[in-house]
């Protein structure tokens, strides 16, 4: 039974911390979001590619992501963003990131239960690593086409986020994406 208890508590204290690391929030649905300019206006760019050897997967443009961090004096601006989209079990990750296979910069959409949570990729990765910062998210918005999701679908969204990363580097990402759902590997 005092085993039980002690089990108990720490089970409630480590689901607290989980909670506290990510902020969840609902996501809007809006089956309108498909006839938004800038989604109409992926379809007649091609999709970047970021480095020489990539294998790109569209050959339409996937995002169109504007990305601004400022901190220690310095102040940055990227739209250079892919977006891809996985599902695992009842769980859609969508990822708008501008890996090129030695550094990345972007963000990690986990949804599920018609909630999601936004982790900030590390820029700071190697080859075949997902590592993430610590974020406090000031404001998070996501808009999607559907709340239903299954492999092979096309999804069309919008992400507004602002964020504290690492204590100290303010991060605005904003902007659009569409792309088709894969299963994860």
């Amino acid at each position: 039974m005092k085993n039980s208890l002690i089990l108990l508590a720490l089970t409630m204290i480590i689901s607290c911390k989980t909670d506290e690391k990510n902020s969840y929030d609902k996501f809007i649905v809006d089956n309108n979001i498909i006839n938004n300019d800038t989604i109409k206006l992926l379809a007649k760019f091609s999709e970047l590619k970021l480095f020489r050897s990539e294998v790109v997967e569209s050959k339409t443009r996937t995002a169109y992501i504007v990305q601004t961090v400022s901190g220690y004096n310095l102040a940055t601006k990227f739209d250079n963003y892919k977006a891809n989209a996985t599902i695992e079990n009842d769980t859609l990750n969508i990822s708008l990131n501008n890996s090129n296979k030695y550094f990345g910069n972007g963000v990690l959409i986990k949804i599920f239960d018609g909630q999601f949570f936004v982790k900030d990729v590390d820029p700071k990765t190697l080859k075949g690593e997902d590592k993430f910062l610590s974020a406090k998210p000031i404001l998070q918005k996501l808009v999607l086409n559907n709340d239903r999701f299954s492999k092979n679908d096309s999804i069309y969204g919008a992400i507004y986020y602002h964020a504290t990363v690492e204590n100290h580097i303010d991060k605005k990402f904003k902007g659009y994406f569409r792309t088709k759902i894969k299963s994860a590997k």
